[in-house]
């Protein structure tokens, strides 16, 4: 099994594993998901490759003192200063992943579509703007690429 360096590769792949929860485990009926418990395990899943992909741009972590925890607030304000036009995406996928999909399990398709759709957006804009070369341990690094599905 290959092992993922990069942090944008890692959050695409939480993206992945909540579309993979979705399609697999949900149970779709018509425009609602018929068990929230795999809802609110996607809505965890796709929020945790957000903040991976935060932290990798943000360089937040980096900042805190032993055994201090990060706060929403605080990747709010580091996004502020990278770029302010990114604040209403972060708060729309807070809303939506984290707490209508991630607590409360929200049935609704297109409730979860349009919350996938904001974290997809918020990870291309950390991939933009992420400035590290491309760490993938693999005997191909062109292999694993391809392996990996970009819906």
């Amino acid at each position: 099994m290959e092992k993922i360096k990069h942090p944008i590769f890692e959050a695409e792949r939480y993206l992945q594993n909540a579309h993979q929860i979705l399609s697999e485990k949900a149970k779709k009926e018509g425009d609602y998901y018929n068990d929230s418990k795999y809802v609110k395990l996607a809505g965890h899943a796709a929020w945790s490759g957000v903040l991976i992909a935060l932290d990798a741009v943000l360089g937040i972590k980096d900042k805190l003192k032993k055994n201090q925890r990060l706060e929403f607030k605080d990747y709010l304000a580091s996004t502020a200063k990278k770029d302010n036009k990114m604040i209403r995406p972060l708060l729309g996928a807070y809303d939506s992943l984290h707490k209508a999909m991630g607590y409360d399990g929200n049935p609704n398709y297109r409730v979860v579509q349009a919350s996938l759709d904001q974290a997809k957006f918020i990870i291309d804009w950390a991939a933009q703007n992420y400035s590290s070369d491309i760490k993938v341990e693999s005997k191909s690094k062109n292999s694993f690429l391809r392996s990996i599905k970009f819906w």
